[in-house]
């Protein structure tokens, strides 16, 4: 019979030994390699950690400055909002003077049913319908709003089927280290009260713009350029951040009127279903006609 499982040779034997040597040094040394690349890896991620959290830090102090009392901007309401007559022209308004610290406290809870905020009603018969939306500027669900609705708001608005208020909040300071929610607010704001007249486009460009991150201010005015709005003197109002206490004074009135989320938007006096808002406000228009 076959042996079937001869024995080694000394010198096989060896060779054997060598090999297996040769596989566990190969082993330990990968084990050393993946154990360094993990020790570098793991200070460059707590070294990056450490870089946004005194960025955080620093641009919420910069925000805690921001003084609370100012004038409003041209064409602001008292709502903290902007109200569009047509895709070129916002309603007109009087200045008045804010102070952040005597509007009341934000509610600590959600109430299960939000009360309508002031400033929003129902239309007159024959008048066109008031449409309100709460908006972030870095807010993803806002842009996707935008993308899918604002053809359609310029025909509305085009034909003096309605009227259009962004009221701008930045409930999503929290997450920029940036402040880019009071910034961009802040351009618009410039916008609204240098160039009413781009205003809409404005809001159109920042939305469009979001995929690809965060603008600096250089970027924002950029972007005031681009939409046709007279950049002489944007540049020191975007750069200066003029309007952001009226950006605080508007955050803070959402707040307090328990909006908790953006987009919310109000259609005809009505807080309005997003999957359904062309159907509508198209539904308003024909019954108030």
């Amino acid at each position: 019979m076959t042996d079937r499982n001869p024995k080694l040779t000394k010198a096989e034997r060896t060779v054997a030994a060598r090999e297996q040597a040769r596989a566990l040094r190969e082993a330990q040394q990968k084990k050393e390699r993946r154990n360094r690349l993990l020790v570098i890896w793991g200070v460059v991620v707590a070294v990056v950690a450490l870089i946004t959290i005194v960025a955080v830090i620093v641009f919420s102090s910069m925000n805690d400055k921001v003084p609370n009392t100012g004038q409003s901007p041209a064409n602001a309401n008292q709502y903290g909002g902007f109200t569009l007559t047509s895709t070129s022209e916002l309603e007109p308004t009087e200045k008045f003077d804010f102070d952040v610290e005597t509007l009341p406290a934000a509610p600590e809870e959600a109430a299960e049913e939000t009360p309508v905020p002031p400033g929003v009603a129902a239309a007159e018969p024959g008048q066109p319908i008031q449409i309100v939306e709460y908006v972030d500027i870095n807010c993803v669900h806002c842009a996707d709003f935008a993308a899918m609705f604002d053809d359609q708001i310029s025909q509305w608005l085009d034909a003096g089927e309605v009227t259009y208020e962004y009221r701008t909040v930045a409930f999503l300071d929290r997450n920029s280290p940036t402040n880019y929610s009071s910034r961009g607010a802040n351009a618009a704001a410039c916008v609204a009260a240098e160039s009413p007249e781009s205003y809409w486009d404005f809001m159109k460009a920042i939305f469009a713009q979001h995929a690809s991150g965060e603008v600096n201010n250089d970027g924002l005015v950029d972007m005031a350029e681009s939409v046709g709005a007279d950049t002489d003197g944007m540049e020191d109002c975007i750069e200066d951040g003029t309007y952001r206490p009226f950006v605080k004074y508007a955050d803070q009135l959402a707040r307090v009127d328990g909006i908790n989320g953006t987009p919310t938007a109000y259609v005809n006096g009505a807080e309005a279903d997003l999957n359904t808002f062309a159907e509508t406000v198209q539904s308003a228009i024909d019954a108030n006609k």
